[in-house]
């Protein structure tokens, strides 16, 4: 059935069928049809930084920015919804188009901007929402604040997000914000973390919760780069890394039609990257959480996600080239692995 909506969708500019999708996810919701448009809810449980996710599969951030439909994209069997990339200040984002297809490739290039209705509108969202699974919210610097007081941002949105999240990400790997992946390296990225850990404990100890905070990183770092992400998520005690957000490269869709557009890349692309990411991040990392993104369009994708070292795998691209049923069909293929395992 999701594949012939796809056809009908695929005919329609991708924002514009992104919206179209999330109306009708929203419509089955109230008519009580939503948990039926995957394959079931996977009872699959695991702690992880403190938190107990009902199986390993979550939707990543970026495809409900807003948490406009938290409820909805709940019901479809994920064991955690990650929503943003969310802004202190309400931003357009960049001009359209800024949402490209590629099916040959079957990725995504997106140069959307943190495109998002701000901090305060999202916070309303979840606090009215009647999901009640693990959230994520991931937050991130506006358009017009300079680098060097991108922490002002991020702190802003971590005091307003921290009562109604189970988890906090910090973004830093977008693309499509200018200067924003510089702090990812050295001094910028140690400033950043330490003033959001130091705050981070101020916040549990008033609010008597842990709210764990995780670094989204990017896939276009050299293993030396990601040595240097790895020591600072270590020194400020981050609780977990999730690898990987899109990649700039465009070497395995050279030629394919849209590939030239700029943006960050998403889907089956960039699964091998972040993979690579994963990899070193564990050897460096042996006991922090890893939540793997990237390319999962399978229950096989999602177990070589876990192979490679990640704790927790996230659906983005590839939940929207196979739909709902993909939710299952990863969640069941981690929880069969487990029964085997006996882990």
């Amino acid at each position: 059935m999701y594949s012939l909506a796809r056809s009908l969708l695929f005919r329609l500019d991708a924002e514009k069928a992104h919206g179209v999708t999330l109306s009708a996810l929203d419509l089955a919701h109230r008519l009580g049809l939503a948990k039926h448009l995957g394959t079931g809810n996977v009872d699959d449980p695991v702690t992880l930084m403190g938190l107990t996710f009902p199986n390993r599969i979550g939707l990543a951030a970026g495809l409900d920015k807003n948490a406009d439909h938290l409820d909805a994209l709940g019901a479809l069997g994920f064991g955690f919804v990650e929503v943003g990339t969310v802004t202190p200040r309400p931003q357009d984002g960049n001009p359209r188009p800024r949402l490209f297809r590629l099916p040959e490739g079957e990725a995504i290039i997106n140069r959307m901007g943190f495109n998002n209705a701000g901090v305060d509108h999202l916070v309303e969202r979840v606090r009215r929402a009647r999901y009640r699974g693990v959230i994520g919210i991931n937050i991130g610097k506006n358009l017009t604040t300079p680098v060097e007081r991108a922490v002002d941002d991020y702190l802003h949105c971590l005091r307003k997000v921290h009562a109604h999240a189970h988890y906090v990400t910090v973004n830093i790997s977008s693309p499509n914000t200018p200067g924003l992946r510089n702090l990812q390296f050295g001094e910028h990225l140690d400033q950043l973390l330490g003033a959001l850990r130091e705050e981070s404990f101020a916040l549990d100890r008033a609010a008597g919760r842990r709210v764990p905070l995780a670094v989204k990183i990017a896939p276009d770092m050299t293993e030396e780069e990601v040595a240097l992400v790895a020591n600072s998520l270590e020194t400020h005690g981050i609780d977990a890394a999730i690898a990987t957000n899109t990649t700039v490269s465009r070497e395995s869709v050279a030629g394919l039609p849209g590939a030239e557009e700029q943006g960050g890349l998403s889907g089956r692309p960039v699964f091998e990257p972040s993979n690579a990411v994963i990899r070193a991040l564990r050897r460096r990392l042996p006991d922090v959480p890893i939540i793997g993104v990237g390319g999962v369009d399978s229950g096989a994708a999602a177990l070589q996600k876990q192979e490679a070292g990640a704790d927790l795998v996230q659906l983005y691209s590839g939940f929207i080239y196979r739909g709902p049923a993909l939710v299952g069909e990863c969640a069941r293929a981690l929880q069969a692995r487990r029964d085997d395992s006996g882990k």
